[in-house]
């Protein structure tokens, strides 16, 4: 089917992204429709036998991966803040980073980026001492693996002090606050199922260079990697036809 923005250029087309290695049952289905993967490596999930499974489907599939390591929380998949001593946790990110880094080398593939999951990416982007934390230690441990950072947040502005690589990242099928923060999965409407309410933000984002908050306001933004959720039950409904719709 004729799709009208065919008829019109995009003001820049991202990479597309995908949360991966979390258990869903359709990995094999999903790889084909994205650039790169963030492969969950024991915080919140992830398992040596999960990475072994993504990684081969990566190299089947011909796609870049990358480490997504969160705060150590299996019973709440990562998607609450833990209060826990600095240390602890870059114990805990030192660990899963170099579960993902031995199964790299063990495949052959290299680290694409790192990119943090969950309350610790938006604890991240909205408290500075974390993102100083953050960025010290990815800059001593990791300084030449690009880090996925929200737009205007203090995870991008502590990587950019520290002189690590960056690229801006946006969620395609999640809803935003005025502040450019997601909205709280607790509200309704947070995560977009439908493929009408995601190619509205994907055609607002690669079109317009803006989104809509979940109040109405327009937020002018931009973006180098565009993320899917790979555990989005309904996933397999939109990226297919989106990919072909923008990325053909």
């Amino acid at each position: 089917m004729f799709h009208y923005e065919q008829l019109k250029k995009p003001i820049f087309l991202p990479q597309i992204n995908c949360d991966l290695g979390e258990g869903v049952t359709l990995e094999e289905e999903i790889f084909p429709f994205i650039d790169v993967a963030s492969l969950a490596c024991g915080g919140h999930y992830g398992s040596q036998e999960s990475l072994d499974n993504s990684f081969n489907l990566a190299k089947k599939f011909n796609k870049k991966v990358g480490a997504h390591p969160s705060y150590p929380d299996r019973i709440n998949f990562g998607r609450v803040t833990q209060n826990i001593p600095k240390e602890d946790l870059f114990e805990q990110i030192r660990h899963q980073i170099g579960c993902f880094v031995e199964c790299a080398l063990a495949h052959k593939v290299p680290m694409d980026h790192i990119k943090f999951h969950g309350a610790l990416y938006n604890d991240a982007a909205t408290d500075p001492m974390l993102a100083s934390l953050l960025t010290s230690f990815l800059a001593a441990e990791y300084p030449s693996i690009p880090l996925l950072v929200p737009p205007y947040s203090q995870l991008e502005h502590h990587a950019k002090l520290k002189g690590i690589s960056i690229r801006l990242e946006v969620f395609a099928d999640r809803s935003y606050m005025p502040n450019y923060q997601l909205s709280p999965r607790s509200q309704d409407g947070s995560l977009l199922q439908t493929l009408e309410s995601v190619d509205f933000q994907v055609n607002q984002l690669i079109f317009e260079g803006k989104l809509m908050s979940q109040t109405g306001e327009y937020l002018p933004i931009t973006a180098e990697t565009l993320c899917f959720h790979g555990d989005n039950p309904s996933i397999l409904d939109f990226l297919p036809i989106l990919r072909k719709r923008y990325w053909s």
